[in-house]
């Protein structure tokens, strides 16, 4: 393998150098923190290194002409910009952080985690930016009147199933002239759970507590409703032969399964044994969660079955979300229940 250049890899080196650093300054985060003098970094930004460049040449100047207005216009212009480093500074410094609620979603979606900011002085804070630190720009600013509070909503990227700890967070501002630059990081002591995304396409309800082999109930098929196209997972029996039959394909045919109404349902248990057991952990996991929504949808009281662990059947937003919260956490170590 080709060696880096050696501006590269001095780059990357200070790269990781600095995401040490980050994660030790929060590593020890927990409930609510507050932004002491340590946590508060503070440096001129461009247009504070161009000011501080016109203040230089004001003074050469002002040496070299023996300008005594010269000199009163740099030291006050100097003061201002002294003046201005302090506010910055107090204009983040202090600032009382906790987490909020964090709610639920499906793979893939953004997670919102509340927080929420309290300053408990006398002295009023404004254009607070906080985003996520993988941020490249900010997105939220905030005010916070003295002895008030105010709340954020981030959202973060969610990958897989399970619990999702909260990104660490950046805040910074400027205010109030912009020469100066004061930052924090925060690790919010919170999580949000992830729900595995529901499979799309999935194949019908199954409608009994006793599954055949090919992972489909019995019962609920009594009344013929007409036909409807193939869907993956399909039992044989369930295929409409004799139209099928009639379909040619040359002219598009296609495979069709018979569509059912009625019959009497004594139990509905999703039980993740009796899907095919050629899908992987997580597609069967992922078309259960597909079941319950759908069998809430339709009002259909049901019962969840993972492994050992059984949930009773029943219906409503809490029985919805029990379930959801066992199929997220299912294989999960130190998280199953």
């Amino acid at each position: 393998m080709a060696r880096l250049p050696l501006g590269a890899r001095i780059f990357a080196w200070l790269r990781g150098r600095r995401s040490t650093w980050r994660e030790r300054t929060t590593a020890r985060d927990r409930g609510e923190v507050e932004l002491d003098q340590r946590r508060v970094y503070i440096l001129p930004t461009r247009a504070g290194l161009g000011f501080g460049a016109l203040l230089l040449a004001l003074l050469v100047g002002s040496i070299n002409y023996s300008l005594g207005l010269g000199f009163g216009l740099t030291f006050v212009a100097a003061a201002c910009g002294l003046v201005d480093m302090i506010y910055t500074y107090r204009n983040l410094a202090h600032l009382h952080l906790r987490p909020g609620r964090a709610g639920a979603v499906f793979a893939g979606e953004e997670a919102p985690f509340e927080l929420q900011l309290s300053n408990r002085t006398r002295l009023a804070r404004f254009a607070v930016w906080i985003d996520l630190d993988t941020a490249t720009d900010p997105r939220h600013a905030v005010d916070v009147a003295a002895g008030s509070g105010a709340t954020v909503v981030l959202g973060g990227a969610s990958k897989q199933r399970g619990w999702m700890k909260a990104p660490r967070v950046r805040l910074s501002t400027r205010f109030p002239l912009g020469l100066f630059n004061a930052w924090s990081y925060w690790q919010p002591d919170s999580r949000a759970l992830v729900y595995p995304f529901p499979e799309q396409d999935a194949p019908p309800l199954p409608v009994s507590g006793h599954p055949s082999p090919d992972g489909f109930g019995s019962a609920g098929s009594d009344d013929f409703a007409g036909v409807r196209s193939y869907q993956p997972g399909d039992p044989l029996r369930q295929l409409a032969w004799r139209q099928i039959a009639r379909l040619d394909p040359s002219l598009g045919g296609q495979l069709v399964s018979k569509l059912f109404e009625g019959g009497s349902l004594d139990e509905l248990v999703l039980d993740l044994e009796a899907i095919e057991p050629r899908l992987g952990l997580e597609l069967k996991l992922s078309r259960l969660t597909r079941w319950v929504l759908e069998a809430e949808l339709r009002s259909l009281p049901y019962a969840l079955r993972l492994g050992r662990q059984s949930i009773a059947s029943a219906l409503g937003p809490a029985h919805q979300a029990a379930c959801l919260e066992a199929l997220a956490l299912y294989g999960i170590a130190g998280e199953e229940r």
